[in-house]
């Protein structure tokens, strides 16, 4: 039997804990790999597991409720042990049974008592003997839908209500599937033809079908062990956030202020676009977030790139009609990025989503007046409901007759037939995030 501080399955309830007291997933995960010593079998399986359960949470916790007699009176640990176990069961088909009960009942063996080892061989046991309880069982469609695909009911009603049952259906659908990796090129030493080379070496490698400097890469090394990456020859960063930098008419010279800049992925994108000759100023509010950019800006060699500890909601006279672009990268509920940051469709509410939509509103307000008569203003999320994206932009332009909105185009000219002019991306178009892009252009 695998010791249990290097067995992937334990390591997972560990992290699931984690995740479950504020955690953030991502950064968990990485620090329970780092800190354990797995062959890439087991760090491939404990992603799996934490990943998996936090994506099926809901679903697994339908499951399982008929089959635990006091779960509020079960220990946090024993509930995240069962859901890995059944987890295996529903959605890995390679893993035999006989090895998923074997581990999760030594694991409850010698991390608890003789009871929990009982209680959780006898869960196992009935869930075995009984089957998978259906989910037609479940008479309300929003509930029913919120429960197969483990997301909180008011992001399904929502979903539903804004853009109808089979667009949400298809959403859903797609936040389950495994996430991408993609990366932009950096092409300031070398050419994207010899970096999309170097990387053939390591990875699959795909054009992205959204961003013309975007790649998705397979079948290689995390990207940290990359030596395209440790030569800042590339950054991670999803398709649909790459294009944001495409669509802002951004040129050689210009003076850039990115209002809410970290953790720097899109700065980085401003800074290579205006060139030596052009400057980005990139705010955050705190400082561990704008050393965040720092890091990625001397990674990729880019030296145009200020950072400063700012609120972007905190007034600046001094710096009226300062710049000619402008980018509120906004502070948003998350919602388009689901796939990836699976926790996040348990923690947010309805509440937070309007909550946001006000600081949104504050933030373009106060940076209005920095950009230059002719200049453009972009605005982009990472979030798919209207009240935080068109709703907001909406307001924005009645409060400030000044601005006029633009069509937002991108290189590829993706989605280029939609009559809207802000350019909205869902999951399930092209296997990226979910985003918001709006671009306006101070006339006056």
């Amino acid at each position: 039997m695998t010791e249990l501080k290097n067995n992937p399955r334990d390591l997972a309830v560990d992290a699931l804990e984690s995740i479950d007291e504020g955690a953030y997933s991502n950064l968990e995960l990485n620090q329970v790999i780092q800190d354990a010593d797995l062959s890439e079998v087991d760090k491939h399986l404990l992603t799996e597991l934490v990943y998996g359960v936090l994506q099926h949470r809901l679903t697994i916790d339908f499951y399982l409720a008929n089959f635990l007699q006091r779960p509020e009176q079960t220990p946090r640990w024993v509930i995240n042990l069962l859901r890995t176990a059944i987890f295996q069961m529903e959605f890995l088909d390679r893993v035999p049974t006989f090895a998923i009960f074997n581990e999760t009942i030594e694991i409850a063996k010698r991390r608890g008592s003789d009871g929990v080892r009982k209680m959780v061989t006898g869960v196992l046991r009935s869930y075995q003997r009984q089957g998978t309880p259906s989910l037609d069982n479940i008479p309300d469609l929003t509930q029913r839908l919120a429960t197969e695909y483990s997301v909180a009911p008011w992001i399904v009603d929502q979903l539903m209500y804004e853009l109808g049952e089979d667009k949400c259906r298809k959403i859903l659908d797609s936040i389950n599937q495994p996430a991408h990796l993609s990366v932009r090129m950096n092409p300031i030493q070398r050419s994207t033809a010899a970096i999309r080379q170097s990387l053939s070496e390591e990875y699959d490698v795909q054009e992205s079908l959204l961003a013309t400097d975007g790649l998705r890469l397979q079948n290689g090394p995390g990207l940290a062990q990359s030596a395209s990456f440790q030569a800042g020859e590339v950054i991670a960063q999803d398709e649909s956030a790459m294009l944001v930098g495409e669509t802002m008419q951004l040129a050689t010279g210009q003076k850039v202020l990115d209002a809410c800049a970290a953790p720097g992925g899109k700065t980085t994108q401003l800074a290579q676009k205006v060139g030596p000759d052009g400057q980005v100023i990139a705010w955050d509010i705190y400082e561990s977030r704008t050393r965040l950019i720092q890091q990625n800006a001397r990674r990729m060699h880019l030296t145009n790139i200020v950072t400063e500890d700012h609120d972007a909601t905190a007034p600046c006279p001094e710096l009226k009609e300062e710049f000619d672009r402008i980018l509120v990268d906004a502070p948003c509920s998350g919602i388009g990025l689901l796939r990836r940051k699976p926790e996040t469709r348990y923690l947010k509410s309805k509440k937070d989503s309007s909550d946001l939509h006000r600081v949104q509103l504050d933030i373009l307000d106060n940076v209005a007046s920095m950009l230059k008569v002719g200049g453009i203003l972009t605005y982009s999320t990472c979030t798919m409901l209207r009240k935080e994206n068109q709703m907001t932009i909406d307001e924005f332009l009645t409060q400030h007759p000044e601005f006029e909105l633009l069509k937002t185009q991108t290189d590829k000219k993706v989605k280029a037939d939609r009559t809207d002019l802000s350019l909205n991306i869902y999951p399930d178009d092209f296997g990226s995030d979910g985003f918001f892009i709006a671009n306006m252009k101070k006339v006056k």
